[in-house]
């Protein structure tokens, strides 16, 4: 009795599993039938194939991405300036041609952020004027430098208007560029900084106050510094815009002192020449004290070939006159 009732219930069991089974693999097939075969692709932008320093840079991005990471181990040397040392990678402007196969170098992953990418390489970047947001971002990555490796150095990028914008309006005060420059001090780490544009003010101590020998600047760049500004003050009364113009006295013996020091002048020097703004391109700055080495990648040799007047007076047959 109890076998004739338990034969029936395991077919039926059976029964509904195979019928489980089969609306599975129909709505599988369905399923199949409802997706597309050719799904749409995102369009990427046409990249010319034979361009030479695209396809080095995708073929070392896909065997090994580490490499963008390492920093040089010339410590003379910036990270990542090394990508301009190879010009005649560059494409020329009759291999510029339309192309979607660069699809194949795709990355697997999104890449990180840049700020994260150049704190990995130790690079701090001053990018913008000198504002609260900007001064608690250097300081915070300055100290964490520190604390992952206080032996390595840390390089510092400088493209910044100080506290003033380019047209000289004040946006930032002044101790602003002193909480840099006093965590600056306070690091055990050697500090290379690199002027890449401008460096105003604020930004030109931070430029000149870096480990000595290890102040860089770009040919181009631009270094200038001045007197501090007060900042508007329309609506306040006479005995406030006195208090807030003796402080910016105070400001003015502090910077002329610090730039004194790192520059190696007299505090007479750099009041005089901060008396009105005093531009320096990459030579002056570097005769003036503020940097040790300009970044002219290949044109020390070329330079140190150029002879002298003297030697191309003596070629022409110029004999020197003798001053009366």
């Amino acid at each position: 009795m109890a076998n004739c009732l338990q034969l029936p219930m395991a077919s039926c069991s059976i029964s509904s599993s195979s019928t489980s089974a089969n609306s599975n693999r129909a709505s599988f097939r369905t399923s199949c039938l409802m997706r597309p075969k050719n799904s749409a692709k995102i369009p990427m932008p046409p990249v010319n194939p034979k361009d030479p320093f695209l396809k080095k840079l995708a073929s070392v991005a896909a065997n090994s991405p580490e490499t963008f990471l390492n920093r040089p181990l010339d410590s003379d040397s910036p990270p990542y300036l090394d990508l301009f040392d190879s010009p005649t990678l560059m494409a020329t402007p009759a291999q510029v041609e339309r192309s979607v196969s660069y699809n194949e170098h795709r990355p697997r992953r999104p890449p990180p952020d840049l700020p994260s990418l150049l704190l990995h390489g130790r690079i701090v970047y001053i990018g913008m004027p000198l504002v609260p947001a900007v001064t608690e971002l250097v300081v915070a990555e300055l100290m964490y430098l520190q604390w992952m490796d206080p032996k390595e150095p840390i390089y510092i990028y400088i493209n910044s208007t100080g506290t003033t914008r380019d047209d000289g309006e004040t946006v930032g005060m002044e101790t602003e560029g002193f909480a840099i420059y006093d965590a600056m001090m306070q690091l055990k780490n050697e500090i290379h900084t690199v002027a890449v544009g401008a460096a105003i003010g604020q930004a030109c101590l931070l430029l000149s106050a870096g480990t000595k020998g290890k102040r860089f600047m770009m040919p181009h760049a631009k270094a200038m510094i001045q007197q501090p500004r007060v900042p508007s003050s329309g609506l306040m009364p006479a005995s406030d815009v006195a208090i807030r113009a003796k402080e910016v006295i105070i400001n003015r013996d502090v910077l002329v002192k610090l730039l004194a020091k790192h520059t190696e002048n007299s505090e007479e020097t750099v009041a005089g020449v901060m008396r009105r703004p005093f531009y320096m391109d990459a030579t002056t700055a570097k005769g003036f004290g503020v940097v040790d080495k300009i970044l002219w990648r290949g044109q020390e040799k070329i330079m140190s070939d150029v002879s002298a007047p003297e030697d191309w007076d003596k070629t022409a047959g110029i004999k020197a006159v003798d001053a009366i």
